[in-house]
């Protein structure tokens, strides 16, 4: 039963959760175990003939287990195409104008052409609805002020 569960728990290891560690390391203990058993219980000849199936039989599922075909099976094979826009190559150039959105107390939403974004101002409040102009890029902060 060693052996039996030995075996199971190094298959469980290469096959289904392959990095874990752990479930590897206690099949292997157990695998041991069984084959010191074996050795101890039954004499040495039967001890060599566990120990070299035992060996072969892990032999032969670490080979399946990490072939490449097998490996596709149950690795990570998607790829992730999306990108993020950069805040730091901003789309809002000095001189823009727009309306907000919110009240910027300093800072709020203001609507330029199509695109929304974060701004503030200098440190003034500007009511909803209002003209603003951008007036610097500070990093990843757009610094607006009003029109009027």
């Amino acid at each position: 039963m060693l052996l039996l569960f030995g075996l199971l728990f190094l298959a469980a290891e290469v096959v289904f959760i392959p990095g874990t560690t752990i479930v590897g390391l206690i099949g292997f203990a157990l695998l041991a175990a069984g084959v010191w058993f074996a050795y101890r219980d039954f004499g040495s000849a039967t001890g060599h003939i566990l120990l070299v199936s035992s060996l072969a039989v892990t032999g032969l599922m670490i080979y399946i287990g990490l072939k490449p075909k097998n490996m596709a099976r149950v690795a990570l094979t998607d790829v992730n195409n999306s990108h993020v826009r950069d805040a730091r190559l901003p789309d809002v150039q000095p001189g823009t104008t727009g309306r907000t959105l919110s009240a910027l107390r300093p800072a709020g939403t203001v609507l330029f052409e199509e695109n929304r974004r974060e701004v503030t101002t200098r440190g003034e409040f500007v009511p909803a609805g209002t003209e603003v102009r951008v007036l610097r890029i500070e990093q990843n902060r757009i610094v607006v002020e009003s029109v009027a």
